[in-house]
C-alpha cells in the first residue's frame, strides 16, 4: 500500500524533572513507551528541561556579586538594549542594580531587538526624517509619543524597569553610545546584536563593556553558569532565582542517542531546542530571545536541506515519479532548487519542535519528528 503520511510529531509527555534527575533515561523510557524508535528520526528535548535537571540556576543575589566582582563596588553601571520581558529581564535587571550604586537603562524604540513595542508603532514613521531628540527621559518620551502599555502584557516597561529599584532611572534612544553621556561603564544587554553593540560602545568611548554572556559565565560550585552564554537563555524560576541555559549539551544528545542505541538498537538524532526562529505575523514579535534555537544536537543535524522544488521537476513529464528520481539522484540541485534561505536543520526542527510543544501546560517538553528525512519516493 502507498505510505500516506510524511513527516509526523508528536508531543512526548514526560513527568515532571528535578535537580538530579537522570534525564537521558526518562526521555528514553516515555518514548519507547510510544512507539519503536529509527536511526532518522528526530528526538527534540526542551531545553528548559535539560537545565532543570542539571540543576543550572542562580540567584538574583548571585548576579549582584558577579557583576560587582567583574565593574568593581559603588559603581554606575549602564545597560543597553535589553528586551522588554518581565520573564527575561526582571530578575537580571534586579541582579545588576543590587551590585552597583546607580543603573541607567537605555531602551530601544520603537520596539525591542525582537518587536516588543514601547510606543504605539502607529505613531512611528521610519521614513519620516523628523529631527529627533539624541535621548528622552522616560517622562519627555511618553509626552511625545504618548502613554502606552503593551498590548498583551498591559505593562509600561519604562514604568516596570524604574519601580525595581531605586537606583534605576530609564532613558530611551535609537543610539547605544548615548549611555556614554551618564557612564563608561556598560553592560550590552542585547541578544543577537550585542558584539556589534559593544563595538560600537567601545569606539565611542566606553571604558568597560560586558555582554549578558560575560556574567555567571564561570564554574562555582555554589551556582549555576553557562560558560558560552552567561545569563543570556535565563529566564525567572521563582520569586529570586533565574534558570541559566543549559550547559554540556553535546554530552547529552550524545548520552540520549547513546543509550537508544543500547536499549533498541537505533540512533536517532537528538537535539536540545529553546526559542523557535519565527516570527508572529500578528504582533510582529520575532520568538527568538534565547542566543540560538538549538544549543546542542548530534552530528547528523549539521547542514542545511538540499531538496528539489517538485513543481518545477515534474512539470510537463510524463512519468513524474522518474522524473523526481533521476532528480533526486543529481547531486546538483542548484537549478532545481531555487530557494534563497540557507535553513539550518537544526533551526528548523528546533522551530518546530517549539511550535509543536508550546511554553504551557502541555506537558510535552519532548518532541518525536518522524518521517523528517524521506522524499515521496520512500514507501
Amino acid at each position: 500500500m502507498t505510505r500516506r503520511t510524511g513527516t509526523v510529531v508528536s508531543g512526548i509527555r514526560m513527568p515532571f524533572i528535578a535537580r538530579g534527575d537522570d534525564l537521558a533515561d526518562i526521555v528514553v523510557s516515555n518514548i519507547l513507551d510510544v512507539c519503536k524508535i529509527t536511526d532518522t528520526d528526530v528526538i527534540a528535548v526542551t531545553e528548559s528541561i535539560v537545565a532543570v535537571s542539571q540543576g543550572n540556576f542562580a540567584s538574583v543575589g548571585d548576579i549582584s556579586r558577579d557583576v560587582e566582582r567583574k565593574f568593581g563596588k559603588d559603581q554606575h553601571i549602564g545597560i543597553v538594549f535589553p528586551i522588554l520581558s518581565r520573564n527575561r529581564f526582571v530578575q537580571i535587571l534586579r541582579g545588576i542594580a543590587g551590585g552597583a550604586k546607580r543603573i541607567t537603562v537605555l531602551l530601544n524604540y520603537p520596539q525591542d531587538e525582537v518587536g516588543n513595542p514601547i510606543m504605539d508603532l502607529k505613531r512611528w514613521n521610519p521614513y519620516d526624517h523628523v529631527p529627533d531628540a539624541k535621548q528622552y527621559t522616560g517622562k519627555e518620551f511618553r509626552k511625545r509619543y504618548g502613554e502606552y502599555v503593551h498590548e498583551f502584557t498591559k505593562l509600561d516597561y519604562i514604568e516596570l524597569y524604574e519601580s525595581i529599584s531605586d537606583n534605576i532611572d530609564v532613558i530611551l534612544s535609537r543610539d547605544p553610545a548615548e549611555i556614554l553621556k551618564h557612564t563608561k561603564n556598560v553592560i550590552a544587554a542585547d541578544v543577537h546584536t550585542r558584539e556589534m553593540t559593544k563595538d560600537h560602545l567601545l569606539r565611542n568611548g566606553a571604558s568597560k563593556v560586558l555582554t549578558l554572556a560575560d556574567i555567571l559565565n564561570e564554574p562555582d560550585a555554589s551556582r549555576g553558569h553557562n560558560e558560552k552564554y552567561g545569563l543570556l537563555g535565563s529566564n525567572m524560576f521563582g520569586k529570586d532565582d533565574v534558570k541559566l541555559f543549559p550547559r554540556d549539551c553535546d554530552r547529552f544528545v550524545k548520552a540520549v542517542q547513546d543509550e537508544f542505541f543500547r536499549r533498541a538498537n537505533a540512533r536517532p538524532h537528538v537535539m536540545i531546542y529553546g526559542d523557535g526562529a519565527f516570527r508572529d505575523p500578528v504582533c510582529g514579535i520575532w520568538e527568538l530571545a534565547d542566543p540560538v534555537v538549538c544549543p546542542g544536537f548530534t552530528k547528523g543535524l549539521d547542514g542545511s536541506p538540499n531538496e528539489v522544488k517538485l513543481k518545477n521537476v515534474v512539470a510537463g513529464e510524463k512519468d513524474k515519479k522518474e522524473a523526481l528520481r533521476k532528480a533526486i539522484d543529481n547531486k546538483d540541485h542548484s537549478t532545481l532548487s531555487l530557494g534563497t534561505t540557507p535553513r539550518q536543520y537544526k533551526d528548523l526542527l528546533g522551530s518546530l519542535a517549539d511550535l509543536v510543544s508550546g511554553s504551557g501546560d502541555k506537558g510535552t517538553p519532548v518532541i518525536l519528528i518522524q518521517g523528517y528525512f524521506d522524499n515521496l519516493l520512500k514507501e
